[in-house]
């Protein structure tokens, strides 16, 4: 049975609401964490996964949507942050009946949720969710409107921020840089076709070996194990895989001088950032930099337009610029920086609402 998280669990950041998701015929367990709907709805994707237990689900999901507030309030969004955590099926399941579960207890929260993909997630399960409420994006697209698979656009964005904080931590271009990509899925292959497009070489390692191949057969790329990526001679290191990458173990095998990536939650606590910090690594906070996937769903959901999504992830970059220059003047962590922003924007919406 899952608990309400405690106040020395690494995820207390405690929501506004948790809709829990047990729907047995269906196999769909699970929850939805609505983390704040001060700047409008929460918005934030459906990851489906296997956990090792159910009150990791939970955890993941708390954390997942705080990340979500802070990134949709650092972007500029009308939304505020929430996420769904499903738990995968041991066994045998049918797909679209537990999606359609899940739709029930979106439509539930009238409206105070919007979700779309995430890791696990596709458009046609979307479109399952979207037969049963109308709170959801990430669906097929539209001529003329924003929409469909959100990745493309993540990838852009941390493309655009990799360029930037190359330029400021280190001085140099891309086509300078040696790149280490941590998981090549659908962010992390878009992020190395980008990357190859302006002459980075590429490291590259994933779980799945043949997409590691992959990408390696397509742009040139040397695969390494999952185990070795972290302490590759790499200028960048790119985590774009699960969460919690950055800890006290991998840290220190770091060689990189700049980490950018579209992992959410990539440091494991907030004492990582500081540690990164202390080795004089350039970090430019997750949250900050992946924000296009949102971008693109949010814009989905409010009927904007392709050129709407384009012109919002180009303000990420001079956002990521900003923040690590802060950081360097401050002598202060850039995580540090991101999230006493994002804060600032999401207490000045909660005051403007009437009491």
């Amino acid at each position: 049975m899952v608990q309400s998280p405690s106040h020395n669990n690494p995820a207390d950041h405690l929501p506004e609401h948790l809709q829990m998701i047990d729907d047995p015929a269906s196999g769909a367990l699970g929850v939805i964490a609505l983390h704040s709907t001060a700047l409008g709805p929460a918005a934030g994707g459906c990851r489906f996964w296997h956990y090792a237990s159910d009150q990791d689900a939970l955890n993941d999901a708390i954390r997942l949507a705080r990340g979500m507030s802070y990134k949709n309030a650092l972007a500029g969004l009308p939304f505020g942050g929430g996420k769904a955590v499903l738990q995968r099926p041991a066994g045998a399941f049918d797909r679209k009946a537990l999606f359609t579960a899940f739709a029930e207890a979106v439509e539930a929260l009238g409206g105070q949720y919007v979700t779309a993909e995430d890791v696990g997630t596709s458009v046609e399960d979307m479109e399952v969710v979207a037969s049963h409420t109308r709170h959801v994006a990430g669906l097929t697209r539209r001529a003329g409107r924003a929409g469909g698979d959100p990745s493309p656009w993540t990838a852009l964005g941390i493309f655009k921020s990799m360029q930037a904080a190359a330029s400021h931590a280190l001085g140099r271009d891309l086509d300078q840089l040696t790149v280490a990509v941590q998981g090549t899925g659908n962010v992390g292959a878009h992020l190395c076709s980008l990357l190859h497009e302006a002459g980075a070489r590429l490291i590259v390692a994933d779980i799945d070996p043949a997409r590691a191949r992959a990408v390696a057969e397509a742009h040139g790329a040397q695969v390494v194990s999952v185990d070795e990526i972290v302490s590759v001679g790499a200028d960048v290191f790119s985590p774009c895989a699960l969460g919690a990458g950055l800890n006290a173990q991998t840290i220190p095998l770091l060689k990189a001088a700049l980490v950018c990536g579209g992992a959410n939650n990539q440091l494991a606590t907030p004492e990582d950032g500081d540690a990164l910090f202390q080795r004089g690594i350039a970090y430019a906070p997750d949250y900050v930099v992946n924000a296009g996937g949102i971008i693109n769903v949010s814009a989905e959901y409010l009927g904007e337009t392709v050129e709407q999504v384009q012109a919002r992830i180009d303000t990420i970059p001079a956002r990521v610029e900003q923040i690590l220059q802060q950081a360097a003047r401050d002598k202060r962590p850039s995580h540090a920086i991101a999230d006493s922003m994002a804060r600032e924007v999401i207490a000045a919406a909660q005051q403007r609402v009437p009491a």
